[in-house]
C-alpha cells in the first residue's frame, strides 16, 4: 500500500513537472511568436516607409523635370506639388506607427487584453501594438492593431475565457499572451 502511494506521489509529481514544462515552453512560444509578429511589422512598416519616400522623390523629380510653372495656373504642375504633399502626410503618419511598434512591449506577459498583447479570439488574432493591419505569419493571418481601435475598446480589460460583444458579435477570448 505504502508503495503503490509513492508511486502515485511520483506520478503526480511527474505529471504536474509535464505540465509545468509545457506552460513555460507554451510561454517561450507565446514570446517568440510575439516577438517574431513584431518583427514582420516592422518589416512592413518598412517596406512602406521605403514606398512613400520613393514616391515622394518620384514626384519631387517629375516636378524638377517639368520645369518651372507655364503659368499661374499650371495644372500638372499642382497636381505634382498635391502628390508630394500626400506622400508626406502619409509618410509622417507612417513614421508614427513605426515609433509605436519600436516602443510594444514584447516581453511583457499579459493576462488581459491591453497594449501588447496577442488576443486570440473565436474569429480573429489580434496583436495590440499599432495600426499596421493584417500580418501573415507562418500561414496563419492576424492583425495587428492600435489600441485605440473600437474592437479593443469593447475587450479591454477582458481575460482568458471571458466574451464582449462588438458590432453586434460576440468574442470569445480563447487565448491571450
Amino acid at each position: 500500500m505504502i508503495k503503490s502511494f509513492f508511486y502515485r506521489k511520483e506520478t503526480y509529481d511527474r505529471n504536474r513537472f509535464t505540465w509545468k514544462l509545457t506552460l513555460i515552453f507554451a510561454c517561450m512560444e507565446t514570446c517568440e511568436l510575439k516577438q517574431k509578429l513584431l518583427e514582420k511589422c516592422i518589416q512592413q512598416q518598412s517596406e512602406m516607409l521605403q514606398h512613400l519616400q520613393k514616391e515622394i522623390d518620384e514626384a519631387q523629380n517629375q516636378a524638377n523635370e517639368y520645369g518651372q510653372p507655364k503659368d499661374r495656373y499650371d495644372a500638372y504642375r499642382t497636381k505634382l506639388m498635391r502628390q508630394i504633399e500626400l506622400y508626406s502626410k502619409q509618410l509622417d503618419k507612417a513614421n508614427v506607427v513605426m515609433a509605436a511598434l519600436q516602443k510594444v512591449p514584447v516581453d511583457k506577459k499579459c493576462d488581459r487584453v491591453e497594449y501588447g498583447a496577442l488576443v486570440i479570439t473565436d474569429k480573429q488574432k489580434m496583436f495590440i501594438s499599432a495600426g499596421v493591419g493584417k500580418v501573415e505569419l507562418n500561414g496563419e493571418t492576424f492583425f495587428a492593431v492600435s489600441a485605440t481601435v473600437p474592437i479593443v475598446h469593447a475587450l479591454a480589460g477582458k481575460r482568458k475565457g471571458e466574451e464582449a460583444v462588438f458590432n453586434g458579435m460576440k468574442y470569445k477570448i480563447e487565448d491571450i499572451c
